[in-house]
Parts: C-alpha cells; structure tokens; sequence
C-alpha cells in the first residue's frame, strides 16, 4: 500500500470572503474614496484664501487672543460655577426621568408593542431636534437666563440617557426576571431586585457620562444667551476683548479636563 502525497495549491485553499462580497466591499471603497476626494476639493474651492491663507489667518488670529488676560478670573468663576449648576440639575431631573422612559423604550420589559413603539417614536423625535435649537427656542419662551439653558439640557440629555439605558436593559440576563416571575414576583418587585442589580452600575456611569457632555454643551448653549460661561465668552468675543476671550477658555478647559477625570475615576471604580 502506497502513501500518495497530495501537494496543496492556492486554489485548494478556501477564500474567506465569496468573490461577489470582495467585488462590492472594493465598489464601496472607492465610492466612498470619490466622496472624501470630490468634497475636499470642493471645500478648498469654497475658502476665499485657500487652505494655506486660512493657515496664515489662523495664526493671525491667535496673536491677537495672547497673552490672556489674568485680571478676569475673579469675575469669571461665577459664571463658571453657573454653568456646572446647570449641568447637575439638568442631568439630575433627565437621570430621573430616564427611568420610566428607558423601561418603557426597552422591547424585554414593556410587551406591550404600541407602548414600546410610541416610546421609541417619541425618544428618537427628542434625539433629532438640535440642544442648541432647544435653547434659542427656551429663551426667545422665557428670555435670556439659566432657566431656558436648563430646559434645553434636560431634553437634551433625556434623549441620549434612554436611548442609552434602554439598549443597556435590553442587553441584560432576563433568567432572574424569569425566575421571579415563576416564583409570584409582581413586576415592579422583578425591576427592583433582578433588573435594577445587572443595571445600576452602567446607569451611572452613563449619566456621569452624560454629565460631562452637558459641561461643554452648557458653554455653547450661553453663546445664545442660555446663561452661564458661554454667556461671558459671547460678550468678550463681541467687544473683540481677544485676550480675557482667551482667558476664559482656559478656565473653561481646566474645568472640563478636571471635571472628566473625576467622572472617569468614578466610573473605573463602579465598572
């Protein structure tokens, strides 16, 4: 009896792809390639200098914001201390009315198909409408001040909170919702002991998350007149004062980075 060696080719070995995905995988490459290319170039055509003059005006412009002007810190951190109380109240109500919302957007625990579809309807109309847009509305309503800034957070931030959390509870064990179910357990008694356990420490982590977001979201919504930092920046911008403008996004950069450690430290400790 013989032993027949059989010598293996590059034709015996499988592709890992069918030659059809390879063929639209490459279309899809280049069209997206074409895009990039086509609007650079049409973005260079659209700038007045080209991109060199816009170099050049850059650093034109940066001369004049330096060097900061120190004499505007005492008045500043007011505003500054504003702006962070509009990001804790304005995540504290959205955490707190993410609740519901999340477990109703969540298709494991609200069965109930219309309920489910209106919540998911309504989540994803909040999640389009711009918070910037929120605050011009809010303050052309109520008038220059934290309050509109405030509303404008809170519906910000409750989009992305439930979308957020939701998909967290759709994620989660279902066997011990299960397991209490079977046992006689009502259903706020399977959220709060099964549900709330496998939950809590991504809940806060997301709305520490979300916390963070609402910082910088609040500076820019005060450049509409919603109060706060943003408030101050806009007026020194105004009055061509490049130098305190240039000051009070220092602080406001100290105070983010700061902020966005301790969130982090907080989350590595709960995760």
């Amino acid at each position: 009896m013989t032993n027949e060696k059989k010598t293996i080719t590059n034709r015996d070995v499988p592709a890992i792809y069918p030659v059809k995905t390879k063929i639209q995988v490459s279309v899809i490459f280049f069209v997206v390639l074409a895009i990039y290319l086509t609007s650079m170039t049409w973005t260079q055509s659209q700038m007045a200098g080209g991109f060199t003059g816009a170099l050049g005006n850059m650093f034109n412009v940066m001369v004049k914001f330096f060097p900061p002007n120190t004499a505007v810190i005492p008045a500043v951190w007011g505003p500054m201390v504003e702006t962070i109380q509009m990001a804790i109240i304005a995540t504290t109500v959205a955490a707190i009315l993410t609740v519901p919302l999340a477990l109703l957007a969540a298709e494991n625990v609200t069965t109930n198909k219309p309920l489910y579809l209106i919540t998911r309807t309504f989540l994803n109309i909040l999640r389009t409408i711009p918070d910037l847009v929120l605050a011009v509305i809010f303050v052309g309503l109520f008038g220059i001040g934290l309050f509109p800034g405030i509303l404008a957070l809170i519906i910000f931030s409750l989009g992305i909170l439930a979308k957020l959390i939701s998909e967290t509870i759709e994620a989660v064990d279902m066997n011990p919702m299960e397991a209490m179910r079977a046992s006689g357990a009502n259903v706020f008694q399977m959220i709060w002991y099964a549900l709330i356990p496998q939950v809590l420490p991504q809940y806060v982590s997301l709305v520490l998350y979300v916390f963070e977001i609402n910082i910088r979201a609040s500076v820019v919504l005060g450049l509409v007149g919603a109060g706060g930092i943003g408030l101050i920046l806009n007026q020194q911008l105004g009055f061509y004062n490049y130098p305190n403008a240039m000051m009070i996004i220092i602080i406001i950069f100290i105070v983010v980075i700061a902020i966005e450690y301790i969130s982090t430290k907080i989350r590595e400790a709960l995760i």
